[in-house]
């Protein structure tokens, strides 16, 4: 019989250096609009450092913030908030109770 290795990575989500899911996503969107965002204001004609500083400080940031969301949420977390927000809090019920308890028959039609 032939021995087989099995690829342990199949059904897993998308991990680099600790970032899984969405927050992969979520980096590298940041770490692209900034670049964006730099690449504009020098052809704006805004002064180099200035660009250098408000990059350096954005991809940062992005870096800083991403890593903290997974370490805080976890790989599914965002979904899950985002769920809990959209969930109602409470039910209201402005019917008066005996409506719910009456009965209802149905009638016969033959």
């Amino acid at each position: 019989m032939s021995n087989y290795n099995i690829n342990k990575g199949i059904g897993r989500t998308v991990e680099f250096n600790g970032l899984k899911a969405q927050y992969l996503f979520i980096f590298a969107g940041g770490l692209l609009g900034v670049l964006i965002l730099v690449m504009v204001m020098y052809m704006v004609g805004v002064n180099s450092y200035i660009c250098l500083v408000i990059g350096a400080g954005g991809a940062s940031l992005i870096i800083w913030q991403t890593f903290a969301l997974n370490g805080k949420y976890g790989e599914h977390g965002l979904m899950k908030l985002g769920a809990r927000k959209r969930h109602p809090k409470f039910i209201v019920c402005r019917k008066p109770v005996h409506r719910y308890l009456k009965l209802t028959h149905k009638s016969s039609a033959v």
